[in-house]
């Protein structure tokens, strides 16, 4: 097994948390990307890695929702509160954390922990959906479809000031990836925001390769480093069927790789969250085994 770039410091985070979804079982998502063998392979390929454990985060049955426009809202902010310190003092420490959830509300912590420790950094958001969402245009009330939007600013201040500051990144610094499946007023708001979109029609149309290379000309052009946020439901159904949101017509096995393999070339990747793996809906771990396959392929894992 080779590797290309340095070898990194890295610190891997739980987020067991499903208080963002409307489906449950994304809670044991950092057990079934453990489970895969994330941290032995990482440290096949030379770098240094140390799991944290998880934050704490209890069950939901313990909770009621409230407000159905901000479902489980306390929760959620206290998970994400949880995580902003974690990854804020991972991060301070000269580490790259990896995070694991969880739904991709507890991206509101680690991008805020980002925020707070490099706050020069882009963003790229690999995902089927916008995640762009606020509570007043939200048709679910989940909040794990409104991170990318509190990161810009965007929404309940409870959300978007975690940590006490907003926004945690520019627009002009985020790229949306490989997205198939927008709510109609997500449109607006992801059109009036800023952010550079590429969708699967885009990447049919220009290659995974051309996408990635602007993406990462975007996110990384003056910035200390790119925050990549990994939602396994970015990948079609038939490589990644383990997700509590399947879209189908998404990308393929290789688009995947390449993407991570040029993500590690450009040796710009600075933090990950890996999200919204479902093992109650996979397949033998399938998709806990692509996440470790694509974490891999992030921090340099090559053929030759």
């Amino acid at each position: 097994m080779t590797r290309v770039g340095p070898v990194r410091d890295l610190r891997i985070i739980g987020a067991p948390s499903d208080f963002g979804q409307g489906r449950r079982g994304v809670d044991m998502g950092p057990s079934a990307i453990r489970y895969a063998g994330l941290q032995e392979k990482l440290q096949q390929l030379g770098h240094r890695v140390e799991d944290l454990g998880n934050i704490p985060v209890p069950p939901p049955e313990q909770h009621r929702v409230t407000d159905e426009k901000l479902k489980y809202l306390p929760e959620v902010r206290a998970v994400c509160e949880a995580l902003f310190e974690r990854v804020r003092n991972v991060v301070d420490a000269g580490h790259v954390p990896i995070v694991l959830g969880g739904d991709h509300s507890i991206s509101i912590g680690s991008v805020a922990g980002v925020a707070a420790a490099r706050p020069s950094f882009g963003i790229i958001w690999f995902d089927a959906h916008g995640d762009m969402n606020t509570h007043e245009t939200t048709p679910s009330g989940n909040i794990h479809g409104m991170p990318l939007a509190a990161s810009l600013g965007l929404g309940h201040p409870e959300l978007t000031h975690l940590g006490g500051f907003a926004p945690k990144v520019q627009p002009d610094k985020v790229v949306l990836v490989c997205v198939r499946s927008i709510d109609p007023d997500e449109a607006r708001l992801i059109k009036e925001s800023g952010i550079t979109v590429f969708t699967m029609a885009d990447i049919d149309k220009r290659g995974m390769g051309d996408v990635m290379e602007e993406a990462i000309r975007i996110a990384g052009d003056g910035t200390d480093s790119i925050h990549l946020s990994l939602d396994l439901d970015a990948l079609d159904p038939m490589f990644a069927p383990g997700v509590g949101t399947p879209v189908n017509g998404g990308v393929t096995y290789r688009e995947g790789h390449l993407a991570m393999e040029m993500l590690a070339a450009s040796q710009k990747v600075g933090s990950v969250d890996v999200v919204e793996v479902n093992p109650i809906l996979d397949k033998r771990n399938q998709t806990g085994r692509m996440a470790v396959e694509l974490v891999e392929s992030l921090f340099g894992k090559m053929v030759l």
